[in-house]
């Protein structure tokens, strides 16, 4: 009637999610009332899902209908995020099976020093989405509070270790006019000047290695790349809009500059 299996029903016993209504104390058989049918095509849907165990128990036993869409809302969400996030790996493996020759335009460029507010700390690499969007939002808001006036696109500056070796240095900054007091972990600084292969990526996240690679290719192949951290400005971002295709990414690569110009690059 339920189609499930006498596997999945003793399963579903043993962590408490479906009792039957009886155990045969001889046979080890589990019997169950007709009344319990419902209940045990609600606890497939949810698991067809992929809900938990856990999260299944929640919603059986929530005291109100309320309780019980909140759960499942919620869970339907975070599937909607990692649908999104399957669909955004699958759109990178497939441009880079294709090999997309769209040529990616470097630049060398002198940046200036930059009065900011600023986050800088030691950071690990699987925390560093999550640190990123912390960190920013502690920015913005010390400098909604502070009308300090912004100067420019906020940016970051990483540590090559952080690649390599999955811990280093990173700091995020916003460009303002004006001084700030400490607040929290934000401080004032200055963003040190630099000569920089910079390009730009274009769209979301999960695939700006690519723009790593080719600029990085580049910086071997035709400039004399120099120690010093990675540097990131987010022209549009996250911070803007949720519209990932629309986000715009400047990477700036550490060089000794020995010419001005532009040079296209196939990626």
């Amino acid at each position: 009637m339920t189609h499930l299996s006498v596997k999945t029903l003793r399963h579903y016993h043993e962590v408490g999610l479906l009792q039957p209504a009886e155990v045969d104390p001889s046979s080890g058989y589990r019997y169950y009332r007709t009344a319990q049918v419902p209940t045990a095509q609600v606890i497939r849907r949810l698991r067809d899902l992929d809900m938990p165990v856990e999260q299944v128990g929640a919603v059986l036993v929530a005291g109100d209908l309320e309780s019980r869409n909140a759960l499942i809302g919620a869970h339907l969400r975070r599937m909607e995020e990692q649908l999104e996030q399957t669909q955004a790996a699958v759109a990178s493996l497939r441009a880079l099976v294709e090999m997309s020759t769209a040529p990616i335009s470097v630049e060398h460029r002198e940046v200036s020093a930059v009065r900011a507010i600023a986050i800088e700390e030691t950071v690990s690499r699987d925390d560093l989405a999550a640190w990123w969007a912390e960190g920013f939002a502690e920015l913005r808001a010390l400098v909604a509070e502070s009308g300090l006036e912004v100067s420019g696109p906020p940016g970051g500056l990483f540590a090559g270790e952080l690649f390599e070796q999955e811990v280093g240095e990173a700091m995020l900054f916003i460009p303002v006019e004006g001084r700030a007091s400490r607040s929290g972990r934000a401080r004032a600084t200055v963003v040190p000047p630099g000569e920089m292969a910079v390009a730009v990526h274009n769209g979301p996240h999960t695939d700006v290695d690519r723009t790593y690679g080719a600029l990085g290719t580049y910086v071997a192949e035709h400039a004399i790349g120099i120690e010093g951290p990675l540097r990131e400005r987010y022209l549009v971002s996250r911070l803007d809009t949720s519209e990932a295709s629309t986000w715009r990414t400047e990477i700036g690569w550490p060089i000794f500059q020995t010419a001005a110009a532009q040079y296209p690059l196939s990626s």
